[in-house]
C-alpha cells in the first residue's frame, strides 16, 4: 500500500513539473514579478542605501508572498478543468499524496526560484551582507509554508470562475505568521542577533502544515467534486 502511496507522490510531482517545464512562461511569471517589483521599489522609496535598509527584510517578503499567490490559483484549475481532477480523487491511492506532489512541485517551481534569486534582490534593496544567508534559509522554509498553506485556499475556490479575489481573503490571514517570523529571522541576522530561533519556529510551521494541509486540501477537493 505505501508503494502506491509513494506512486502517487511521485507521479503527480513529476508530471507537474512536466507541465510547468512545457509551460515555461507561465510558470516564471512569479519570479519575473518578484524582480521586476524589486527593481520597482528603489524608484517609488528611495535609491539611498540607508533608507532602503530597514525597509528591506519586510519587502522581500511582502514580494515573496504576492508572488507565491500569483501562482497558486492556478494550481488545481486545469486539473479541474480538463476532468484530471476527478481521477485524481477517485484513485486508490490516499488523495493527501497526490496533492503533497502537487504542492511539491509548485515549490520547486515558484519557491526554490524565488528563495535562489533572493541575494540579487537583497544587493538591489541594499540588504546588509549578514542578512543574505537567514534570508534565503527563511524563505527555502517559508515559501514551502506559503505553497502548502495557498494551496487549501486553491482547493476551496477552484469551482469558482473568479476565485483569485476570494483566495486572496482566505489565504493573506493565515499568511501572516509566516511573514512575521520570515521578516524577523533576516532582521536578526542583520542585528548580529541569534537568528536560528524564529527559523526555528518556521520549520515547526512547515513541518505543522506538511502534516495537516495536504489532508485539509484532499477534504477540500472532496468536497468540491461532489457538489
Amino acid at each position: 500500500m505505501s508503494n502506491a502511496h509513494n506512486a502517487g507522490f511521485t507521479g503527480y510531482l513529476q508530471r507537474d513539473l512536466l507541465l510547468a517545464y512545457r509551460r515555461r512562461g507561465e510558470a516564471a511569471s512569479p519570479l519575473i514579478f518578484f524582480l521586476l517589483v524589486a527593481t520597482l521599489v528603489p524608484l517609488g522609496v528611495s535609491p539611498e542605501a540607508g533608507r532602503l535598509e530597514p525597509l528591506a527584510p519586510g519587502i522581500i517578503w511582502v514580494m515573496a508572498l504576492l508572488a507565491t499567490l500569483l501562482s497558486t490559483e492556478g494550481l488545481f484549475a486545469s486539473d479541474y478543468q480538463d476532468g484530471s481532477l476527478e481521477q485524481m480523487i477517485i484513485a486508490p491511492q490516499l488523495l493527501a499524496m497526490p496533492v503533497l506532489g502537487k504542492v511539491t512541485a509548485h515549490w520547486l517551481v515558484t519557491g526554490l526560484p524565488l528563495t535562489l534569486v533572493s541575494p540579487i534582490i537583497g544587493i538591489m534593496l541594499s540588504l546588509p551582507s549578514d542578512g543574505f544567508i537567514p534570508m534565503m534559509a527563511s524563505l527555502a522554509l517559508g515559501t514551502g509554508c506559503l505553497s502548502l498553506v495557498g494551496a487549501v485556499g486553491a482547493a476551496l475556490t477552484v469551482s469558482l470562475r473568479k476565485g483569485g479575489l476570494l483566495l486572496s481573503l482566505l489565504v493573506v490571514p493565515l499568511y501572516m505568521p509566516v511573514i512575521i517570523f520570515g521578516s524577523a529571522t533576516v532582521q536578526a541576522g542583520i542585528d548580529g542577533l541569534n537568528w536560528f530561533a524564529p527559523l526555528a519556529i518556521l520549520g515547526a510551521m512547515l513541518a505543522t502544515a506538511v502534516a495537516l494541509c495536504p489532508l485539509a486540501i484532499a477534504g477540500a477537493l472532496r468536497l468540491v467534486s461532489s457538489n
